[in-house]
């Protein structure tokens, strides 16, 4: 019988990791990734369908807290708003484990399979909060835009938090401080077209 471990999936994960960023992803294999974690292939099979798995897995738990985050938000909030309750949500997941998500981040990058994968799971997140807002009767444009504004946020907050080095600001707050900026730029486009379109000008 496989030797079965009640933390295999976070060793699998981490050796994984390991071995992505020693070896390079397409270089390793499923048998170096168990043998790494002092598990079997079989182990690593009951945990994930394949090496490509280990990265993300967590995609649907992550829907889950953005459909979650939407709909707990205060009915006052607007459709921006609810989207920013969230990414907050999300946030503090990867919070948890700073160090492992930063290195994933980096395997994805160096490599074109797994950044095309990315931009479906991202793909896919914009698509869970569109149908979060819906429920929470924001008209379907509305919604899309919404949903499709906060990811544009998210992916640039994530990659300056991703980036950090001294790792002293948050990611929730990079978030929060990104949505303001843009909330800032949008209210002085409008201003700035209010005042270009006066009568007598």
């Amino acid at each position: 019988m496989g030797r079965w471990e009640p933390n295999a999936r976070d060793r699998l994960a981490l050796a994984a990791l390991e071995l992505f960023g020693e070896r390079g992803y397409e270089q390793t294999t499923v048998a170096e990734i168990a043998g790494r974690a002092g598990l079997t292939e079989r182990t690593f099979f009951r945990h994930f369908a394949d090496k490509r798995e280990v990265l993300f897995s967590g995609g649907v738990d992550l829907r889950g807290l953005l459909e979650r985050g939407v709909a707990e938000a205060p009915d006052t909030a607007g459709p921006i708003d609810a989207v920013a309750a969230a990414l907050t949500a999300i946030s503090a997941v990867f919070a948890e484990r700073p160090d492992f998500v930063r290195q994933r981040h980096a395997v994805v990058e160096a490599t074109p399979e797994l950044r095309e994968r990315e931009l479906i799971k991202l793909a896919s997140f914009a698509s869970a909060l569109t149908d979060a807002l819906r429920q929470r009767g924001v008209p379907a444009l509305a919604a899309s835009l919404a949903a499709e504004t906060g990811m544009a946020v998210f992916r640039i907050a994530f990659q300056r938090w991703a980036q950090q080095t001294d790792q002293k600001t948050d990611l929730a707050r990079l978030i929060h401080d990104s949505l303001d900026e843009l909330r800032a730029m949008t209210a002085g486009a409008a201003t700035e077209d209010r005042v270009g379109h006066r009568p007598g000008r």
